[in-house]
């Protein structure tokens, strides 16, 4: 038996809440075979109290042309994961666990993680993996001195969901990419559309964060957090998801947000709740000095 293995623990479904910060980590041969990941997601969700993160590494993260996962691959990715979390940690009354779903390229066994996942794992109180991944993650297993639980693959035996007709007609990368919202206690919708935001964007990320000013008439006002808390939030779960962007956190002061920031953006990332918003900026910004996008 390897020393590697021989630190590796069966998981024990009985025990919820048992740890304050957990880390799941795994690779997929492709972003649509997240299925796989259902009993992993949903036994590191019932045994971590206040914090889940889960690290994903696949070729299709690596952002190498043609080799980069399609728009809406990584949409179903992210939002499968984030929901199947969602649910148990709701079930069980953890509606204040803070979950986060990071995309990394291939991991070379054996190698030290990155600078960021680094820092993830002295936090961490329990790495949970899959035992095939136990050699590739060595590193990780050897500087973990907590308990590192391993967890077999869900299988799945259903048909993928066809992506839409028009699927390979998206762009896949802009130079800069911009979004906005007012990103009150960032929960998984949010990061969902800032992580969407990063993925398409090789240089600048601009995210406008509703000021204070606009929220004066917002329902349950004296619970908002303030600006400098958003943003702070906002940047803090960019950087983690995606290292070594630009990332240009600003106010928004009217229903164009960050459109007006810079010219060169070149796409606006939306969520069907804020469409008309969107529309409204790009229109602003057609009719004005700023390119179309």
């Amino acid at each position: 038996m390897s020393p590697v293995t021989s630190s590796l623990h069966e998981i024990d479904t009985s025990k919820d809440n048992t740890y304050s910060t957990s880390i799941l980590i795994a690779n997929l041969s492709s972003p649509v075979d997240y299925h796989v990941l259902e009993s992993a997601v949903r036994n590191a969700t019932r045994s971590t109290k206040d914090r889940l993160v889960v690290i994903l590494h696949s070729m299709a993260f690596a952002n190498q042309g043609d080799l980069q996962a399609n728009w809406f691959e990584i949409q179903r990715l992210l939002t499968w994961t984030y929901v199947e979390s969602t649910a148990v940690a709701q079930d069980m009354d953890k509606v204040l666990l803070d979950m986060d779903v990071l995309l990394r390229p291939p991991h070379i066994p054996a190698a030290a993680g990155s600078t960021e996942d680094k820092e993830l794992i002295k936090e961490a109180d329990a790495l949970y993996v899959f035992k095939d991944d136990s050699d590739t993650f060595s590193w990780w297993i050897w500087r973990s001195s907590n308990p590192i639980y391993i967890s077999e693959p869900t299988s799945w035996s259903g048909s993928h969901i066809p992506l839409p007709p028009d699927a390979d007609k998206v762009k896949p990368s802009f130079p800069i990419v911009a979004l906005g919202g007012t990103f009150d206690h960032l929960h998984a919708g949010h990061k969902i559309l800032l992580s969407m935001a990063a993925w398409i964007a090789r240089k600048k990320v601009i995210v406008g964060v509703t000021d204070d000013n606009l929220l004066v008439n917002k329902a349950n006002k004296h619970v908002l957090e303030s600006l400098a808390r958003r943003a702070d939030r906002v940047r803090s779960f960019l950087t983690s998801f995606k290292p070594g962007l630009e990332y240009d956190i600003v106010p928004i002061q009217d229903v164009y947000g960050p459109t007006t920031v810079d010219p060169n953006i070149q796409a606006l990332v939306v969520s069907k709740e804020t469409l008309s918003g969107g529309a409204a900026s790009r229109f602003h910004s057609a009719g004005s000095s700023h390119h179309r996008f």
